[in-house]
């Protein structure tokens, strides 16, 4: 039977790399295919050119909800006594790294229920430590939500808005929540994106395009939650 994983994606800081240049490292407005199925890896303890489980994983479909969306910041890094080119000195080189502060994400996987509470279970009870794209962005709240035996175009028009009470004063119900969800090519709107793992080795790093279609759902009413917000 199919089912929807729903996650809560709810950290200070998050970076979703798509590429690197040289010393800039971007990252997207919203988890990417690749940032997702490496954490799925980690909380099932799935080594880095294990390709079999790696294609397992990211045949999983992925919808995104921005629930919140985060301001993009940077920061710099240093490293000192990098070689030159030519081998004859060192030099200090200033790096750029973009990540998204204070952005909140429902995170949709549709699948297999079987493989879908496997894996709850696994990110409930990690075998590596969990983190939005550094391992210094851990994760603010528990990350499942629930599992629900409903296709995920349901669960992404419905699912509680995931912003926590005290946040919640007067919701702007004339504006949608932005989402992204995997699709096939010739919808309306669909692009492409070089996002989709195959292998994660340190030597092996490679990765496809997948399709995407973008667009938004409203916040209505009974999305919104009084009590205890639906992942905590």
């Amino acid at each position: 039977m199919t089912a929807t994983l729903a996650l809560c994606f709810d950290a200070p800081m998050q970076s979703w790399g798509t590429r690197s240049r040289g010393i800039i490292r971007d990252t997207a407005r919203e988890p990417t295919k690749s940032g997702v199925v490496g954490l799925l890896a980690a909380a099932r303890g799935v080594e880095r050119d294990d390709e079999d489980t790696i294609a397992e994983l990211a045949a999983l479909r992925l919808g995104v909800r921005v629930d919140r969306e985060g301001l993009l910041e940077r920061d710099y890094q240093t490293a000192q006594n990098v070689p030159t080119t030519h081998g004859s000195g060192h030099r200090t080189v200033v790096s750029e790294r973009y990540y998204l502060a204070d952005a909140l994400f429902l995170v949709l996987l549709e699948g297999p229920e079987t493989r879908l509470a496997q894996l709850r279970d696994a990110i409930i009870t990690p075998q590596w430590p969990l983190c939005f794209g550094r391992r210094a962005f851990v994760p603010a709240r528990p990350l499942v939500c629930c599992l629900r035996n409903e296709p995920l175009d349901h669960v992404i028009r419905t699912h509680p808005w995931l912003e926590p009470p005290e946040r919640v004063h007067e919701p702007d119900f004339d504006v949608g929540l932005r989402t992204i969800l995997d699709g096939p090519a010739d919808a309306a709107g669909a692009e492409l994106r070089h996002d989709f793992p195959i292998s994660f080795a340190h030597d092996d790093r490679r990765f496809a395009t997948r399709t995407v279609v973008t667009g938004d759902t409203p916040l209505t009413p009974d999305m919104i939650t009084t009590g205890v917000p639906s992942c905590s």
